[in-house]
């Protein structure tokens, strides 16, 4: 007879899942934190020009107007400089209720600091330019920012 019994030792304890629901929603907030929401798909080239003086601008008033020649993906469109506002190609017509539209979106206090912002590609023509300020004047949109790069030094 021996001394010891041949068989099982013992069960391993089973894994406790208490803590999994905190590090499920520790990581659901560190993602929806940490991630960016891109406003609109770019469907122009659009190289900005440089500048010497360079001011952040607060997007939570701020519209963005995009002018060049359409993007590879987007050569159905022809070779002449367009105009973009959010995720659609726009005319010299549209630039008005475009931005009226989304003026009219925001809370009425950010409504008199509604700012737009013109990400014009550096070949496109002053003509083009011209017209999209005509519109922003028509539409009674005074506050206007041309966009550029930092000048590298």
């Amino acid at each position: 007879m021996s001394k010891f019994k041949k068989g099982k030792q013992g069960d391993l304890p089973a894994i406790s899942t208490a803590s999994l629901p905190d590090i499920v929603f520790m990581l659901l907030f560190f993602f929806m934190v940490a991630t960016v929401m891109r406003d609109s798909t770019l469907m122009i080239d659009n190289i900005l020009p440089s500048a010497d003086q360079v001011e952040k601008l607060k997007k939570d008033r701020t519209a963005f107007i995009y002018a060049g020649k359409p993007s590879a993906q987007y050569k159905q469109f022809g070779e002449e400089p367009r105009i973009q506002f959010n995720d659609a190609f726009i005319s010299v017509e549209e630039v008005k209720p475009s931005v009226l539209a989304a003026q009219a979106e925001l809370i009425e206090e950010l409504q008199p600091k509604f700012v737009v912002g013109l990400k014009i590609d550096k070949d496109t023509h002053a003509g083009l330019v011209s017209d999209i300020k005509q519109e922003l004047r028509k539409a009674n949109t005074l506050k206007v920012m041309y966009i550029a790069n930092a000048r590298a030094e």
